[in-house]
């Protein structure tokens, strides 16, 4: 295994966890403002994005004025 965080660098908050943080950004999302509007099932169907991850992303997400449909 490689040395260093396998975290790709995204503006997620570490405690969504390192798998789901992969799988946002294997499908393309770095940054809260790419989440908008996106359907939470979309993301729930990320394999490492379960409900703990969309809680908080969800919770960031309404902090930014901005939301999960």
């Amino acid at each position: 295994m490689a040395t260093g965080s396998d975290r790709p660098e995204t503006e997620f908050p570490r405690a969504i966890g390192a798998p789901a943080t992969r799988a946002l950004a294997a499908a393309g999302y770095t940054r809260f403002d790419q989440l908008d509007g996106v359907a939470a099932a979309e993301l729930a169907a990320l394999h490492g994005v379960g409900p703990k991850a969309l809680r908080l992303l969800g919770e960031e997400l309404a902090e930014r004025g901005l939301s999960l449909r």
